[in-house]
């Protein structure tokens, strides 16, 4: 190339090489390669082959092969994508500090300590430092806390009351998960379906991440200050001793100190040991997902849930039309029904008054189950032309909302009428929850049609998790035995045999039942709380109630005398003669027909 004149043989721009002799790049040798640089006389200068400028073409060389790509573009392109949860999760939290491992570590110890007695108020000491774990976390990572935050945070510690106010398992349960969701959502920030629906997934995956975290963050803190970390560990073994050794003393000096400790803490034996270690890990391992979730959340509103194709105005509303007329045409003879019309209904189907109920409530609650379904498909593919499209969707799905509120007070009502009939359950009392809360959930997506969808799915998470801490606190167990004891007091038929399985709850209501039914009913939890002897933190308000009650009024053993007692309903209607007609299934409550639906 003209101007490339280095002896050496230096690679010049081009890529030739100079009078050295090395190959270029086009596989030609010699200084020069470009046509015009003979020299004077057109002479080679040395070269060995002659020029390819102006060679046949059948003697040109052919081009070489491309270069194989480098190794590090090779191992970009054979890397899989990235996950979803790695698309939508920050690079990484900040080093964890020692206020946040403190907490976690607090958390840990408690779940050791306290969870394995029981649940009650230790739970929520356990939930406390698990919080207060995230709350470092999320500050040192600069998360400023905002208002839905401390919604979110302090549902989840509300609905974690329950099992301290409850003695009944499931109610407990329920609250257990929601809570859990509820500190998913105060965790990740969350504002639209994705993280309503998803959130608590990212707060699992995240419990690897935590533990990784927080063991780098241990290390490089034994690495830097090993003398600190023996003064404390000596501090720490100093002041067990000492308060061991006085507390011992103190114990054996006045037995009513030592009721005092030993009502206090905790009860530690060899035998239980690895649940306790296994309790320390779970408890561990939770705080720090939670605060690496805090320090770094699944930002699940990066996911943009795009509507389908708009339909035309036809297309979309002719059929929702039709189920609108479907809809009225049943909700117009249900009021018949709701405004006392029953006699005639009755005497048209030939079916009893629970009959008739039975039979409806659990397509009505399937019917507004699959209403929700169609009202999301439909707003996913809504007309979006302009002002006439946004009024007649809201026209078309108003109306199918609002009949479907009918609908909802229907299946309650007959819901009402088959308790009426056969007494509550713990069953019923579930259900007809379920479907007193798909209403409220149909009235705030009539209240979002107005005002805008953008708070709805948080007012359906709180809808949800303010239905199911009202569930616990109405206390389901001591509704039912309430409701069937004032059945009983309207000379109505009582299963005992149903009722003696309920929880504590159940017994200020039991108590009132005159003998032997109510010994009969109360002998079986007097004995299941006889054999209890769980600590001050891991027993419910419901069963320190109880135990007051049957120790100033014990319930008294009367043998094979409540075997005749505790027959079903039915059965006892049977027995008397008076057995409504109709020709359906017997239906008690503790032997209740397997072909019954509820």
């Amino acid at each position: 190339m003209p101007g490339n004149d280095d002896p050496s043989g230096a690679t010049g721009p081009s890529g030739t090489t100079g009078a050295s002799g090395a190959t270029g790049p086009s596989g030609a040798t010699g200084a020069s390669v470009e046509a015009g640089s003979d020299g004077p006389g057109g002479a080679h200068d040395g070269r060995t082959g002659p020029d390819v400028s102006t060679a046949p073409a059948h003697r040109k060389a052919p081009p070489p092969p491309a270069p194989p790509p480098p190794a590090a573009s090779r191992q970009r392109r054979a890397q899989p994508p990235p996950g979803l949860l790695t698309r939508l999760r920050p690079p990484g939290p900040p080093p964890i500090t020692a206020a946040t491992l403190c907490s976690a570590l607090a958390a840990g110890l408690l779940s050791a300590l306290l969870l394995g007695d029981g649940l009650g108020l230790n739970l929520l000491f356990v939930a406390v430092a698990a919080a207060l774990a995230a709350y470092f976390a999320a500050r040192a990572a600069g998360r400023r806390l905002r208002p839905w935050t401390v919604v979110w945070a302090v549902g989840g510690l509300a609905l974690l009351a329950v099992p301290a106010l409850r003695d009944a398992g499931w109610p407990s349960f329920l609250a257990l998960v929601s809570a859990l969701a509820l500190g998913s959502l105060a965790l990740h920030g969350s504002r639209g379906w994705p993280g309503v629906l998803f959130g608590s997934w990212g707060l699992c995956a995240s419990v690897s991440r935590g533990v990784r975290w927080g063991w780098r963050g241990v290390r490089d803190r034994a690495d830097d200050s090993r003398g600190r970390v023996r003064t404390a560990a000596r501090t720490t073994g100093v002041a067990v001793v000492l308060l061991v050794v006085f507390g011992a003393l103190f114990a054996s000096a006045d037995p009513a100190f030592a009721d005092l400790l030993s009502g206090l803490t905790p009860d530690l034996s060899i035998g239980d040991s690895p649940w306790r270690a296994v309790l320390f890990v779970l408890g561990l391992f939770g705080a720090l997902a939670a605060a690496h979730t805090a320090a770094a959340p699944v930002r699940w509103d990066g996911i943009t849930v795009r509507p389908g194709p708009a339909r035309k105005r036809a297309e979309w509303a002719v059929p929702l039309i039709v189920l609108d007329l479907l809809f009225a045409l049943f909700v117009g003879f249900q009021l018949v029904v709701l405004l006392g019309g029953y006699d005639k209904v009755l005497e048209e189907t030939g079916l009893t008054r629970s009959a008739y109920a039975r039979q409806g409530f659990w397509q009505l609650l399937w019917a507004t189950v699959l209403t929700l379904v169609v009202i999301a498909l439909a707003r996913r593919w809504a007309p979006r032309g302009g002002r006439h499209d946004r009024t007649l969707v809201r026209s078309v799905l108003g109306v199918l909302c609002v009949l479907t509120l009918v609908v909802v007070a229907s299946a309650l009502r007959r819901m009402d009428l088959y308790v009426a009939a056969f007494g509550l359950t713990r069953l019923r009392i579930s259900v007809a929850a379920v479907e007193l809360w798909l209403g409220v959930v149909l009235v705030l997506i009539l209240v979002a049609g107005v005002f805008g969808a953008r708070l709805l799915p948080r007012a359906v998470a709180v809808s949800a998790a303010a239905c199911v801490f009202a569930f616990g606190l109405v206390s389901p167990d001591g509704l039912i035995a309430e409701q069937n004891v004032h059945r009983y007091q309207e000379r109505k038929a009582i299963d005992i045999d149903y009722l003696r399985e309920l929880s504590a709850d159940a017994v200020p209501a039991l108590d009132t039942l005159p003998e032997p039914l109510r010994s009969c009913a109360l002998e079986r939890i007097q004995r299941n709380l006889a054999t209890s002897d769980a600590p001050w933190y891991a027993t419910s308000w419901g069963e320190a109630r109880a135990r007051d009650i049957l120790a100033a009024n014990p319930a008294e053993p009367h043998g094979t005398e409540c075997y005749s007692l505790g027959r079903s309903v039915d059965e006892q209607a049977d027995d008397r003669g008076i057995h409504e007609e109709g020709g359906y299934p017997r239906e008690g409550h503790g032997s209740e027909d397997p072909s019954a639906p509820y």
